[in-house]
């Protein structure tokens, strides 16, 4: 049984009568443990995509299901509880509160989660020693560099040890070599800690550190295929 399913997905935005498809019925399984990458140009479809398999957004048309469950089945809250407990999100803009600390801020998930309020500070600097910022921890996120908030955004997305993570364009407004750290640290999340991973992204160099890559072009899907068993490179990647 595959963790996300989602079969003849379907989105259009309907602005003032103007009609937009987003997504033309796109099927994809990806199986729990997997580094997929996502990749497009701009307007491709490819973060409506991660917003409604994030459960950010609803689809259209189509199915979705989350570890073997129907999502149209759940009511707002019970999407809520998913979002919080069983998905973590790293976003290219990093979201995070600018005077807040380090430790503050990678502790907002857990206010909404079940997790006694007593293990919180633990939780947090744990996920801090996963991203190797622990040097950072009383700093307001302000004062960090773009590579350090992206540290920050991952040890947040960790901390309620979710069942897959959600990373958006997380090397986009980094210079090379903080973004290859940042990749990096992303790999290790699936190879060393076992976490689903879904990568959005438009860069060659982040999409090949992933086990497999999925092209979307104008809504739909054109090419799914496993990095180590593509033919010749750049056949599932943008050009």
């Amino acid at each position: 049984m595959a963790l996300i399913e989602i079969k003849n997905l379907s989105k259009v935005y309907d602005n003032e009568g103007a009609k937009t498809e987003a997504l033309r019925g796109v099927d994809l399984n990806i199986e729990k443990g997997e580094f997929v990458a996502v990749m497009g140009h701009s307007g491709s479809g490819k973060s409506t995509l991660l917003h409604i398999i994030g459960l950010l957004d609803n689809p259209t048309g189509g199915t979705y299901h989350f570890a073997g469950k129907n999502i149209s089945t759940y009511n707002s809250e019970e999407i809520a509880k998913i979002r919080n407990q069983k998905m973590g999100f790293v976003f290219q803009s990093f979201n995070l509160l600018p005077h807040a600390t380090v430790l503050e801020n990678i502790k907002l998930p857990l206010m909404y989660s079940d997790i006694p309020e007593l293990q919180w500070d633990k939780i947090a600097t744990d996920a801090v020693s996963s991203v190797g910022l622990e040097h950072r921890l009383n700093h307001q996120a302000f004062q960090l560099s773009g590579g350090e908030k992206q540290r920050v955004a991952i040890a947040r997305a960790l901390v309620n040890n979710p069942e897959v993570i959600f990373a958006d364009e997380p090397t986009g407004n980094l210079d090379s070599k903080s973004g290859q750290a940042i990749i990096e640290i992303i790999q290790k999340l699936n190879t060393e800690m076992g976490h689903t991973v879904v990568l959005i992204t438009h860069e060659t160099y982040t999409a090949e550190y992933a086990e497999r890559v999925v092209r979307i072009h104008d809504g739909k899907i054109e090419c799914d295929d496993k990095v180590k068993n593509r033919r010749t490179k750049g056949d599932c990647f943008v050009k």
